[in-house]
């Protein structure tokens, strides 16, 4: 999130400008210090709170009229609710550092044309309940807090995630170390999904270069221009998703016996690089370490003119590992296996990413999971998706 958001909306810079005590966190906007009236006729201090509808890091005309708010139910002087105002009771969270007690809705005719007339008129409507018990009683108490979180591994906000209201369930994807173990076809459609998510560092390793031929399996276009100097593929992705976040680490090389200790510290592993003894080594050590893990696998062949695949997706985790073996390929490559000459469709690797990025997702709470399923494999000449290996 860039820290000049507040700089860069006229609206928010005019909220603070007058002395509203506003504060985003998470690409929502709080409002600090709005006075209301308790059911015990009281005059006390609440939080309003919105998402933020923003485009190039700016403010945008707001997508909802909704407010919510942290504090007691606001009342009127005598004591009883506010009326036309309360849309939901809570506790209601909107992230893992903000609930809300109540949500309001008081929609004018013509919607609100900015955050400014959008807080403030929620802001009036509390404080002239208040003004009636203390007339000096003000939102307005000029004290500045930062922006936001400096610290997020992303360059802008997550709106989509804040405006489907799903702030939470994202946080529970929060890693701190993520690693993909090649990133050719369907290891940088991975990587285009979990560079998305909040994942403190995603580390690449990978000692193949980017050349032309890759390009039609990766996601992206890339251009002419990036083939000259032949990049790794860990530095290309890494250059390319850095206009989105930071946390991507590059290891240009391959995981081997000497280097598969690394993999040791993450949070979790994909593995989409060949098979071969040295996968075999890594899942061993992955599961001697506790590091769960998803392997994908990919085998298209040509039959009577047309492609034939199927796509698998491997996981071992604490829940279940004893399958692992007899459901990844250990055995050396061979040169002349149709895998090799790239019948490799992006579409395909897409698939096989998605369904890896999927399950990734449900191991950690994000999706619902009603199987507990630690493979699937996916045909596409009937369009089918087995599920086998379930967790007990």
């Amino acid at each position: 999130m860039s820290r000049s958001l507040v700089a860069r909306s006229a609206d928010l810079a005019r909220l603070r400008s007058e002395g509203y005590e506003i504060e985003v966190q998470d690409n929502h906007l709080l409002m600090h210090h709005v006075p209301y009236v308790t059911p015990s006729r009281e005059v006390a201090y609440g939080t309003l709170i919105t998402t933020l509808h923003l485009n190039d890091d700016a403010t945008i005309r707001p997508d909802t009229h909704v407010v919510w708010f942290i504090g007691e139910q606001p009342s009127r002087v005598d004591g009883t609710e506010v009326p036309r105002l309360i849309h939901q009771r809570g506790p209601l969270p909107m992230t893992t550092s903000i609930t809300a007690n109540f949500s309001f809705s008081n929609k004018p005719d013509a919607g609100f044309a900015d955050y400014f007339e959008k807080m403030t008129s929620y802001a009036n409507i509390l404080l002239g309940y208040a003004q009636q018990l203390d007339p000096h009683a003000t939102a307005k108490t000029f004290v500045v807090h930062e922006d936001d979180d400096a610290d997020s591994v992303f360059l802008y906000a997550d709106s989509a995630s804040t405006r489907a209201g799903i702030s939470v369930i994202n946080d529970k994807l929060k890693l701190a170390k993520v690693a993909i173990v090649g990133v050719g076809g369907t290891g940088s459609y991975i990587l285009d999904l979990v560079a998305k998510s909040p994942v403190r560092e995603i580390h690449l390793f990978d000692g193949d270069r980017f050349l032309q031929h890759n390009a039609f399996r990766a996601p992206g276009a890339a251009r002419l221009e990036d083939f000259a100097a032949m990049p790794f593929k860990v530095d290309y992705f890494a250059a390319r998703y850095s206009a989105m976040r930071r946390g991507i680490q590059t290891h240009s090389y391959d995981i081997d016996e000497t280097t598969c200790v690394e993999l040791e510290g993450m949070d979790f592993v994909f593995l989409a690089a060949e098979g071969g003894p040295t996968k075999q080594l890594v899942v061993e050590r992955l599961r001697a370490a506790g590091v769960p893990f998803i392997d994908v696998g990919m085998g298209v062949r040509p039959n009577d003119g047309k492609l034939h695949g199927v796509l698998a997706v491997t996981t071992g985790s604490s829940e279940k590992h004893d399958h692992v073996n007899r459901r990844i390929d250990f055995t050396e490559t061979d040169d002349g296996d149709d895998y090799d000459l790239n019948i490799q469709i992006a579409d395909l690797n897409a698939l096989n990413a998605s369904l890896a990025v999927i399950k990734w997702k449900k191991l950690f709470g994000f999706y619902a999971d009603l199987e507990h399923e630690h493979y699937s494999a996916y045909t596409t000449d009937g369009n089918h998706l087995l599920n086998e290996d379930l967790a007990e």
